[in-house]
This record gives C-alpha cells, structure tokens and sequence, in this order.
C-alpha cells in the first residue's frame, strides 16, 4: 500500500455529488441482488464504496484518491477521522471483489455479493453522516 496517495482536490459540494452517485450505485445494487444479479450487485457495491469514500475525504480533508490504484483512498481515509477509519476497513474488504466481478469468468456467489452489498451500505451510511454533518 501506498503511503503517500495521490490526491485531487475536491470541495464539499462535490462531496455532496460524490455521495450521490454512491448512494444510486448503492440502490442498484441492492434491486440486482433482489433479482439474482450477483455480479452485477457486487461491481455496483465496490463502485457505492469507491464514491462513499471520496465523499468522506472530499469532506474532511478537500480531497480524493486520485493514484492509478484504488488502494490510495485508503490513505486518505485512515486521516479522514473515526469515520475515515471505519470506511476503509469496510472498503478493503470490497475492492478485492471488483476484479472477480468484473474480470473473472467465474459468478458471484450470492452470499458474497449480499456481503459486498452490506459492507457498500455501511461506507455509504458512514458518508451520509459526514455529509449530514457539514449541513
């Protein structure tokens, strides 16, 4: 892991937007699960999670991962605070998955992608607050 992550500046509003497009990301991957779509509910997760934490850190620190790596944002979230820390133990679970559903020729069991599902809503929930708190 890196310990510097490359970083873009990023306000609050876009924080906001960020948030957005995780919470829809979200939203879609619960209806997939719903309907069996494991792999699609699982890369709709890791994407709601990959959102959620550039809300948090555009938040708290002006910021977003920005490296060629996804594993940056863990960086960041680690210094985004209690929420940040949280976030990104839940996120470091997720980004494992986005290759097998995205790559692999190989489904996704559906307890995996209802896991991917749970551990998205909880960065997106932990976004919503940071969010909330700026309001």
């Amino acid at each position: 892991m890196p310990r510097h992550a490359r970083t873009r500046r990023a306000s609050a509003a876009q924080g906001r937007s960020y948030l957005g497009k995780a919470e829809e990301f979200l939203a879609a991957a619960q209806e997939s699960l719903d309907n069996g779509r494991t792999v699609a509910a699982t890369s709709l997760a890791v994407h709601a999670g990959i959102n959620a934490a550039d809300a948090i850190t555009s938040a708290r620190m002006g910021q977003r991962a920005a490296g060629p790596g996804h594993d940056e944002a863990f960086v960041l979230l680690e210094q985004a605070g209690p929420e940040g820390k949280s976030a990104a133990t839940h996120l470091r679970r997720l980004l494992p998955l986005k290759s097998r559903a995205e790559y692999d020729p190989d489904d996704v069991p559906r307890s995996t992608a209802a896991k991917a599902v749970s551990w998205a809503e909880k960065v997106v929930t932990t976004a919503k607050r940071v969010i909330d708190a700026l309001r």
